[in-house]
């Protein structure tokens, strides 16, 4: 079980092998090569976690399983921070149904590919500042998680400034996006794909 303060940025992205290469020249390796990703957002039935500004996930990445907790967001000058509880599950479809049970129902999805890079000489990197390149359904976005002065560091080397830095998650950028092409909200899922709990997105 992870139980820290998360800090985050995201940036629109570039070509993913392009990213790939400048992340290399920067001393960055493959920490987790490109894997699929379903998430899945739980509340109560008067939305009481997302009026707070807290979030609970359940997330199938790969063959792993975890549940998060976010607290609300925390005040910081551009970055993106809240308190994370984060635990590995044996049985995500399980869960899911302790979470129903429990009064919770799921009020989001969204899907993502995402590869992840650390850097560093250490053989294992987990725990260490992270960059990840997530293919959505809005776009493609870098995902720098670390200490601000990381992150300013490495967005600076990745040809980025502060104005570029978004702190928005994907739930509020899906909805950003449905708003400004006029659509409907519905799941930021990719079209035709089954997911691990069962629909099939139009």
């Amino acid at each position: 079980m992870k139980h820290r303060r998360e800090t985050e940025i995201k940036l629109l992205a570039r070509d993913r092998k392009q990213v790939g290469k400048r992340l290399s020249q920067l001393g960055f390796k493959v920490l987790e090569a490109r894997h699929f990703e379903s998430n899945y957002l739980f509340d109560f039935p008067d939305l009481r976690l997302r009026r707070s500004g807290c979030l609970l996930r359940l997330r199938f990445a790969g063959r792993e399983d975890l549940l998060t907790f976010k607290g609300p967001p925390l005040r910081t000058r551009r970055y993106g921070s809240r308190r994370e509880i984060e635990t590995r599950v044996e049985d995500g479809v399980l869960l899911r149904e302790v979470l129903k049970n429990l009064g919770l129902k799921q009020v989001f999805v969204y899907e993502k590919y995402r590869t992840t890079y650390a850097a560093g000489n250490r053989a294992d990197f987990h725990g260490l500042p992270q960059v990840a390149y997530d293919e959505t359904p809005v776009g493609n976005y870098l995902e720098l998680e670390g200490p601000e002065k990381w992150i300013d560091k490495v967005a600076t080397r990745l040809g980025y400034s502060p104005q570029d830095y978004i702190t928005s998650t994907y739930l509020a950028l899906y909805f950003q996006r449905c708003r400004e092409e006029g659509k409907k909200p519905g799941l930021m899922v990719f079209k035709g794909r089954k997911s691990r709990l069962g629909f099939i997105a139009a």
